[in-house]
């Protein structure tokens, strides 16, 4: 097995790109797959510095397909007076995907490789200039590379389980739904309008009509006097239905217990 870091964005996309087959094998949500994760990737930066984006590849052989694979992004924050590098997975910051199962994946083949992924991370931090300070959220319970990164971090690191609230869809059978891309363009504006608290309107414009065009998104509008008074955007994981985002009276959805969300922190200084 090999260990490798690239760095930059049409190098990590190539990673990404690369890692598809793993990803479909594990089943990771539509979060944590290649359209999004490239939307991601390309969100506009904040004012502040901008982000490094790297990828910590696993692989059984040099040039091969990943085995494992941790999309990382760092930036340099001010804490206390004193900088500090951030290190988040990719994806953390950037637009909200479907509440209520966990987001973010660190993909590994067999747990020999999320230990081998584990060990890179480690070396990566390690690797930092000056102190550091890593924030990984959003994955689900018992995830082994997080397992395996705790134990190497040991006690400078610690877990923490939230619970989340996932969306029920509540429009019922007089909604008009569609996965038409061309319909959806149409439909879009009333949702921008109606848009997630923080999200930028032009990265959730683009991931919807990312997911529309592969027939990832149902778009589903309540119509009164031909005036939409409530609506519905749904991620499509195969026979699996995310409610994304709505609107109306209800916001279009009701909540429900969503499934545990894992995070790790911990601090350290590099070299």
């Amino acid at each position: 097995m090999f260990t490798r870091v690239v760095e930059g964005r049409a190098r990590v996309v190539r990673e990404i790109r690369a890692a598809g087959p793993l990803l479909s094998a594990i089943a990771v949500p539509t979060t944590a797959r290649g359209p999004w994760l490239a939307a991601a990737l390309h969100a506009a930066p904040p004012p502040a510095r901008r982000a490094r984006h790297r990828a910590v590849v696993v692989e059984a052989h040099r040039h091969g397909r990943p085995a494992g694979l941790a999309l990382l992004t760092s930036r340099s924050r001010l804490r206390r007076g004193r900088p500090v590098t951030v290190v988040r997975l990719l994806g953390d910051d950037g637009v909200p995907g479907p509440p209520g199962s966990a987001p973010r994946r660190l993909p590994a083949a067999d747990p020999e490789v999320a230990g081998l992924l584990a060990e890179g991370i480690t070396d990566l931090l390690a690797g930092v200039r000056g102190r550091w300070q890593l924030d990984l959220s959003g994955l689900p319970l018992g995830d082994p590379v997080l397992a395996a990164l705790g134990a190497r971090l040991g006690t400078g690191a610690a877990f923490r389980t939230s619970r989340s609230r996932s969306l029920v869809d509540t429009l019922g059978t007089g909604a008009l739904r569609s996965t038409d891309p061309a319909l959806l363009e149409g439909r879009l504006p009333v949702f921008l309008e109606h848009r997630p608290a923080g999200a930028r309107r032009a990265d959730l414009r683009a991931l919807a009509r990312v997911h529309a065009a592969a027939g990832q998104l149902e778009h589903a509008i309540v119509l009164a006097g031909g005036v939409p008074t409530a609506g519905l955007l749904t991620l499509l994981d195969g026979p699996v239905r995310r409610p994304w985002w709505g609107f109306g009276p209800d916001g279009g959805s009701d909540d429900a217990p969503g499934q545990p969300w894992v995070s790790l922190t911990a601090s350290g200084q590099g070299r």
